[in-house]
């Protein structure tokens, strides 16, 4: 099964001449046959043109043999096409199903607007597949024009699957997963705007522009109020399954991911409870993955949508799994940094409040304030970035949440004598009143340990409008939905925040005063069971001597698969690289980067350099631990890198854009910084940090008061904190004016001066090559060159040509072609050409003649720009 998410970049649409001459216009579409590599499954291509003439480009798949078979329509994740469904079409068709796929209209080949899922376009399109199956001789028929047919998909998918249940009675079975069931209701929680997801909807959709012109006005509206309304919530229901709620009778299979903040498990629990009111069966998958990232645990799904089908489309007995399934994540496997998972499971979905316990909360009557502009945000989810970073960590017990001192009212709970395991959607009741109108507030439910250390399950928060909140209301806090458990002497915070970055809060300052009401009610579902797996009988009959042999083998596996041990020549040795490769996606044969490999060495400022796409991005994140390379390792200092690392305590990093209390002091949001990692305050190194950083008597000024060069400089100090061994600078000097690109430079300089490492990412190729001592560039994934500032950019293959006007782009080319020549690219009034090994300028010289290129002056060039733009071809 697809279970795509939204991604940020457009997926490239191949040309329409790429179907080839050998296409049949019928009046119905267009047909081109293909035969996969072996006879079965075949694969057909056929674009079907809709009534109101749009077109959808669809693959049929069927397997040998005689009979008709049931059908099976698969529908691919937001931002896809049918071509990501093709493995599980082919499965699907090896066990005895027509399979059908199509690129919904906006996506792949197929051409209309996007509608999401609109009933008038994308439902009835669904109607029209169906259509054309129930034609097809392959296919069993229930009657004339009613073939046997299920539907599965994931995200985009999983909703079109819901809603063409609803409106088409054809439809026989359905295997929904990680979607919605009231659009409104994910993108507008509590009359809120999920601001950051619906960005990324419309914009892995390829703008607003691809959008029907209805919705395409919605979103502008909406973003720029910050507000929905009643038009943009309505225009969204109607493309819901919720409104087609009583219509949906059919057996279903429901799949949602526990690290979601688009889609949560409360979207899964209003589906179950509608569709189990119509009298069908229902079952339940909490999946580990989701939109935030993590296990999507595909295999195990697409194999448990095939025994639903199997049971339902065909008859037979097999077993579909229990009513309601959990998979628990708990500790890291050592092998490859993986988390481990179990499930756990129930015979009847408990839904989200089952088995309640009450838990006292205390605290005092709180002020929060509502910043002006909304800033700085407090950072829950990430959404857009994938790989289930922050998500992932939550789930291995890592705090990585981020609340402003100020902004937020807390209140906690006992801490718990026993385990608790919290399996559902866990309330508590609070009194807010506002100087304002209304109020805007993000509930969070923290798991705090014995040290202080928190941790937000999922990474999930509640949005909550209060409205009429100026004479004060009580109102009822519904937390996210997570199956967490609470270990013995942990305890529960409550955290209700003014402001979250992956929400629109009210922009007007205002201070809200909160108290609590009462206790917290929490969900324990004790009915879900994690079963133990019983030894096999053979165990216990095994002779001393063949025990003996088991725990040789036990020892050995375990010395074979134990995480990498230290290298200790490579000690002293900030980083080495080797083989270093990542994958788009685990099936995909598209690398963001791969085998890469270099080395950094104590003292080096080194420049990590590429045009856009070249998987700089991505390498840093595999090295700063947040996500794990396909192949290859890293090693820093001598150790492998793994998430949650201890190594990558002597790591420091920036990321453009850090956020500081503009109120406090600079000295005061770094104390304050240091405090959150509790860590202990002697290791700060601050006054160090602040005198590399060159800030002077400003760190007793507030941070409002500071220019752009010094923020810059106060969040370089933040990263310096700890006086990390290797310093990671991502566009360190974006938006500084040349004397603050000088001040930042020196402060690089000082800072590697005492033997540490800087690794600086930037497109600034000027300041590079008089701030690095060392490059990497790097080009599509791959290395393109490494070594010294002065060998790559003073390199003697490298020529500027000068002709004293531009080269036509013919003449170029011939250049590129000659032999001797690695690369040409045009530049200012001439060329920069690079020669193989062993070429001279001489010989280069004759052949330029002779093709009347018009030289007028021949020398090796010195400028960084001009050798990047060499060594990777122009592609920047």
């Amino acid at each position: 099964m697809d279970l795509r998410v939204p991604r940020l970049p457009k997926r490239p649409r191949r040309a329409a001449a790429a179907l080839g001459a050998a296409v049949l216009l019928a009046a119905t579409g267009t047909w081109t046959a293909t035969a996969s590599d072996t006879p079965r499954p075949h694969r057909t291509d056929r674009v079907q043109t809709m009534a109101d003439g749009t077109r959808v480009d669809t693959s049929y798949f069927t397997s040998g043999g005689g009979g008709r078979r049931p059908a099976v329509l698969l529908a691919h994740g937001f931002g896809g096409s049918k071509d990501d469904l093709r493995a599980q079409a082919e499965d699907l068709a090896g066990h005895g199903y027509a399979v059908l796929t199509w690129s919904a209209r906006g996506f792949g080949h197929s051409t209309g607007r996007i509608g999401l899922n609109d009933p008038a376009h994308e439902v009835t399109d669904v109607s029209r597949l169906i259509d054309w199956l129930a034609k097809r001789p392959e296919v069993r028929l229930d009657k004339p024009g009613d073939p046997r047919v299920g539907i599965a998909g994931g995200s985009y998918g999983g909703a079109i699957s819901l809603l063409a249940a609803g409106h088409d009675p054809r439809v026989d079975a359905i295997a929904p997963a990680v979607t919605y069931w009231d659009l409104s209701d994910a993108l507008f929680p509590n009359g809120v705007f999920k601001k950051l997801w619906t960005g990324v909807f419309f914009n892995s959709g390829g703008g607003c522009g691809k959008f029907e012109p209805a919705l395409c006005v919605m979103y502008q509206r909406v973003a720029q109020s910050g507000v929905p309304d009643a038009d943009a919530r309505a225009l969204l229901q109607r493309r819901s399954p919720s409104a087609v709620a009583d219509r949906i009778k059919v057996p279903t299979l429901l799949f949602q991911g526990q690290t979601d903040s688009l889609f949560t498990l409360a979207q899964s629990d209003a589906a179950e409870r509608a569709i189990r009111a119509n009298g069908a069966p229902v079952e339940v998958d909490w999946i580990a993955g989701g939109h935030d990232g993590g296990d999507l645990e595909t295999g195990r799904v697409q194999g448990r949508v095939r025994d639903w089908f199997d049971h339902y489309l065909k008859g037979a007995s097999v077993g579909t799994g229990p009513a309601f399934r959990i998979t628990r994540t708990g500790g890291v496997d050592s092998t490859d940094g993986s988390t481990r998972s179990r499930g756990a499971t129930a015979d009847a979905y408990p839904g989200l409040r089952g088995d309640l316990r009450t838990i006292p909360l205390t605290g005092r009557e709180q002020r929060a304030a509502n910043p002006a502009g909304a800033s700085p945000p407090a950072v829950s989810a990430l959404p857009g970035l994938g790989g289930g970073g922050l998500a992932q960590l939550s789930a291995l017990g890592t705090g990585v949440s981020l609340d402003f001192p100020g902004q937020y009212a807390k209140f906690d709970a006992p801490p718990q004598r026993t385990a608790l395991r919290v399996t559902g959607t866990p309330t508590a009741r609070v009194h807010v009143k506002s100087t304002s109108a209304d109020a805007v507030l993000f509930a969070k439910l923290y798991d705090v340990g014995p040290g202080g250390s928190q941790v937000l399950p999922g990474q999930l928060v509640t949005p909550l409008r209060v409205t009429g909140a100026k004479a004060g209301k009580d109102v009822t806090v519904t937390l996210p939905p997570v199956d967490h458990e609470v270990q013995q002497g942990h305890h529960l915070r409550l955290v209700l925040a003014t402001t979250d970055l992956a929400y629109a809060s009210p922009t007007a300052p205002a201070t809200y005063t909160v108290s609590v009401k009462g206790p917290l009610s929490v969900p324990t579902a004790p009915a879900v069971t994690t079963a133990p797996t019983p030894l096999p009988s053979w165990i216990w009959w095994l002779p001393l001597a063949g025990a003996g042999a088991a725990l040789a083998l036990l020892l050995t596996t375990r010395r074979r698969t134990a995480a990498p041990t230290p290298d200790p020549e490579l000690a002293e040795v900030p980083l080495v690289i080797t083989d270093l490769s990542k994958r788009y996606a685990k099936s995909s044969d598209r690398y963001a980067v791969r085998d890469l490999s270099f080395r950094v060495e104590k003292g080096q400022v080194l420049g990590l350099l590429g045009p856009n796409g070249a998987g700089k991005t991505t390498t840093l994140r595999m090295l700063m631990g947040l996500i794990r390379p396909d192949g290859g390792e890293i090693r820093v200092f001598g150790h492998a890198i793994r998430p949650g690392a201890p190594v990558l305590s002597r790591v420091g990093a920036f990321v453009e854009g850090a956020g500081f209390l503009p109120h406090l002091t600079g000295r005061e949001n770094l104390e304050l910084y240091w405090r959150a990692t509790g860590r202990p305050p002697e290791d700060a190194h601050l006054a160090e940090a602040l005198e590399i950083a060159g800030l002077g008597d400003a760190l007793a000024r507030a941070v409002r008061t500071y220019s752009q060069g010094m923020r810059q400089r106060l969040a370089i100090a933040q990263a310096m904190l700890g006086l990390p061994d290797l310093l990671i600078l991502d566009e360190p000097t974006n938006g500084l004016d040349p004397p603050q690109i000088r001040e930042m430079r020196e402060v690089l300089i000082r800072y590697a001066a005492a033997g540490r490492t800087v690794i600086v990412s930037s497109h600034l190729l000027a300041e590079v090559e008089q701030s690095c001592t060392h490059l990497v560039v790097m080009d599509r994934g791959r290395l393109v060159q490494a070594g010294p500032v002065r060998e790559i950019v003073g390199s003697g293959d490298t020529l500027l040509v000068g002709t004293g006007a531009p080269v036509p782009d013919p003449v170029v080319e011939k250049v590129a072609a000659l032999d001797g020549v690695a690369s040409a690219v045009p530049a200012e009034d001439g060329l920069l050409i690079r020669l193989e090994p062993g070429h001279t300028a001489g010989a280069l010289v004759v052949d330029l003649v002779r093709l009347e290129v018009p030289v007028l002056s021949v020398g090796p060039h010195r400028r960084l720009e001009d050798a990047f733009l060499t060594l990777i071809g122009g592609s920047a």
